[in-house]
């Protein structure tokens, strides 16, 4: 029995021995116990992939099939919109004045990236009869599109009246080598003409001016004077492909978020013509039809002061407070809507007994900080429609009970079947509004320009 057992010892003790040897072997070519293929991700017969010899980890994940694991998508969209439209902002909390024209005449008391520059010299184009024309080629083409109006707040326009202005160009149309433009408000002895613009000159984005039959867009006192405005047709057109509204996507951006965006971007651009567009009908060369844009208040205020940049000062505002409010029959209320620089310049005023930022006021949906002197009330609010078009270190003090709107076709959005018309496979509306806003007595506005 004793042997016996010895034995089977010794062939259990060679057993292990040969095994351990294996061992040993195989744990030396696997290169010092770094499991190559076992301990990792490894192929499979038909090109899968598979993990053996330890648990399944966030990293092996990620190696073996990288899009397994799902981000955290945050599905909240951050709608970035800019400063408010003051002006529009105003005269639709004011309510509009139905109008039964185009133009508007009335009564008074007489005494839309957003910019660009031109990347080479305009050319002139001459096929268009009376109306001279220029190409323009901009830093860039892709924020202009047909109807838009452009202003050009570095050069000046002569009207037809002899009066100068700042230029405002009409978009005809845009191809490869930029967009072709003719001039709203400069007029020479042949006709009108855009001036020579040379390179590098700053061109600012406006409102779209739509003509009557367009559907679709490319995407009282004493010694009462009577005065007149156009109403302007402002657009904007948004579309989207029936395949495109039933993807599934991964945040809640639907039809009506476009819409939202599309209203907010045309506001801007009628605000800028609200404030600095130029009154005048002209035809469109291409179109054969006839285009009327609206007048801004900018133009049509009776009183102009000025102030030297970088040096307002408490007596100046104090100045300009009393011109104002006195020589006209306007309220004791009055709002000071200005580019950033200037109301800069007013934050760093140190207030005294007759100049004094008080609190806050909130009306038609803006807030405003008032400035209280003994002329009057000032409702201040900065706007960035100024900066854009060349005005930040001016502003205007306005009297809202004298700002009147007219409208001759309310805001309203239109359903465009073009499914079954044959033209596209889109889901579209179509947003429109032709109105204008004038002052009616323009002695109690006021242009504030920095010199």
């Amino acid at each position: 029995m004793k042997k016996f057992f010895e034995s089977d010892f010794i062939k259990v003790a060679v057993v292990m021995a040969i095994v351990a040897a294996v061992y040993a072997v195989l744990n030396g070519c696997a290169g010092g116990g770094e499991a190559v293929m076992a301990m990792g991700v490894i192929a499979g017969a038909a090109g899968g992939k598979h993990v053996s010899g330890e648990p399944l980890t966030l990293e092996l994940s990620r190696e073996a099939s990288p899009d397994l694991l799902r981000n955290e998508i945050d599905d909240r969209i951050v709608k970035i919109r800019p400063m408010a439209t003051p002006i529009d902002q105003i005269s639709r909390h004011a309510g509009a004045r139905r109008s039964g024209a185009m133009t508007v005449e009335y009564y008074s008391v007489d005494t839309k990236e957003v910019t660009t520059t031109l990347e080479a010299d305009s050319t002139d184009i001459t096929s268009w009869g009376k109306t001279q024309g220029a190409l323009l080629k901009t830093a860039d083409d892709g924020i202009f599109e047909p109807t838009e109006t452009i202003m050009v707040p570095e050069v000046m326009a002569t009207t037809k009246d002899g009066e100068t202005e700042t230029l405002v160009l009409y978009v005809v149309s845009k191809d490869t080598n930029g967009i072709s433009v003719i001039s709203v408000n400069n007029t020479t002895s042949r006709g009108s003409s855009v001036p020579e613009l040379k390179a590098g000159t700053m061109l600012v984005r406006m409102g779209r001016a739509a003509a009557e039959l367009d559907v679709q867009t490319p995407q009282f006192e004493a010694m009462p004077t009577k005065k007149s405005n156009n109403c302007q047709i402002f657009k904007a057109q948004v579309e989207q492909s029936t395949y495109h509204k039933i993807a599934n996507k991964e945040v809640g951006w639907s039809f009506s978020d476009q819409e939202e965006a599309a209203i907010t971007d045309m506001r801007r651009g009628m605000e800028k013509n609200f404030l600095f567009g130029s009154c005048g009908t002209l035809t469109d060369p291409v179109k054969n039809t006839e285009i009327m844009l609206t007048g801004g208040i900018w133009h049509q205020a009776g009183k102009e002061c000025q102030y030297t940049k970088g040096n307002l000062n408490m007596n100046r505002l104090i100045e300009i407070s009393r011109q104002a409010f006195t020589g006209n029959g306007g309220s004791s209320k009055k709002l000071l809507i200005g580019g950033t620089l200037l109301i800069e310049e007013l934050n760093k005023l140190e207030h005294v007994k007759t100049v004094g930022a008080s609190e806050t006021m909130t009306r038609w949906g803006l807030d405003f900080t008032e400035i209280v002197t003994k002329f009057g009330r000032l409702y201040v609010l900065a706007s960035e429609i100024f900066d854009q078009c060349g005005h930040s270190h001016d502003g205007m003090i306005i009297d809202p009970e004298y700002l009147t709107k007219y409208s001759h076709v309310p805001f309203r959005t239109e359903r465009l079947d073009l499914r079954r018309s044959g033209q596209r496979n889109t889901e579209a509306i179509v947003i429109t509004e032709a109105s204008c806003l004038v002052l009616r007595y323009p002695q109690a506005h006021v242009r504030l320009i920095g010199v």
